[in-house]
């Protein structure tokens, strides 16, 4: 069997790291390339120096991209806006498919973003690569049969070193449920004299600790309250999720973004 060959952004962080572990215990993958930020102090050494395999494996840095990328057929990325913003218009001219997880675009990069990949390369974006989270959140549109009485908030809560608040996934959970119910004002917190109105979404975020990730939805009616809940144990979904999205990206032809919903076979 040919093993898909990835080259893995961000390769000595929180993400890239897990998504190395993880391909390294799926015999369906091969790590052909590693890519780290110009700043960091594991640039120039290899993966068997940080603890990762294949050890021989150099990090390089966005400069030596195209030497980085040159064998792989899939770019795993976890890394910031701007980095993404810098490195992946060179990886589409360099026709590689591309899996990518960044969140905390603004509206603006997200258009730069999309102009650059879009009718180059298949790709898969999303902020969230949970296989449970995306079924998750597809089960909301069954939620609109309930009265319009029925008022939506969003809890989130990662680790405190996540820089972006609401996450990704909270935004996308909350774009569909203000479809689903036509708010049209979001409510980040409430403080001293706060009534809730009719048109409010709420999206509430906490940051501690090591948490990988807690998303909760809470339906509150006048006599009952619907509780959906989905927590994540360690970042080996999110990996796990990127790599079967890049498998299945194997099989595109048409260079556009896809989403998980696609992966999934779940577009409605």
């Amino acid at each position: 069997m040919n093993r898909i060959k990835i080259c893995v952004a961000g390769a000595d962080g929180r993400m890239g790291s897990t998504v190395i572990k993880e391909a390294a215990a799926l015999n369906e993958f091969e790590v052909v390339g590693a890519v780290t930020a110009v700043e960091s102090g594991n640039a120039g050494k290899t993966l068997g120096e940080i603890g990762l395999t294949p050890k021989e494996i150099k990090i390089l840095t966005p400069q030596n991209l195209e030497e980085a990328v040159k064998s792989a057929d899939v770019y795993i990325s976890f890394t910031t806006p701007k980095a993404e913003l810098e490195n992946l218009p060179k990886v589409a001219r360099l026709n590689k498919r591309i899996v990518m997880g960044t969140t905390g675009f603004t509206e603006e990069q997200k258009k730069l973003l999309k102009e650059a990949i879009e009718g180059k390369v298949p790709a898969v974006f999303s902020p969230n690569f949970s296989i449970g989270l995306n079924v998750m959140l597809n089960s909301i549109r069954f939620y609109k049969a309930l009265p319009q009485d029925y008022d939506f908030t969003i809890f989130e809560m990662h680790h405190s070193g996540k820089m972006d608040a609401p996450s990704g996934t909270a935004k996308k959970i909350a774009e569909a449920i203000a479809a689903l119910k036509g708010y049209s004002k979001v409510i980040y917190g409430r403080e001293g004299l706060s009534k809730r109105a009719r048109e409010e979404l709420e999206v509430l975020s906490a940051r501690g600790g090591g948490v990988p990730g807690i998303h909760e939805v809470l339906i509150a009616g006048q006599h009952e309250l619907i509780r959906i809940e989905h927590i994540v144990f360690s970042r080996s979904v999110f990996a796990r999720g990127a790599l079967y999205a890049a498998k299945w990206l194997m099989n595109q032809k048409e260079p556009k973004i896809y989403d998980m919903n696609n992966v999934l076979g779940l577009e409605r």
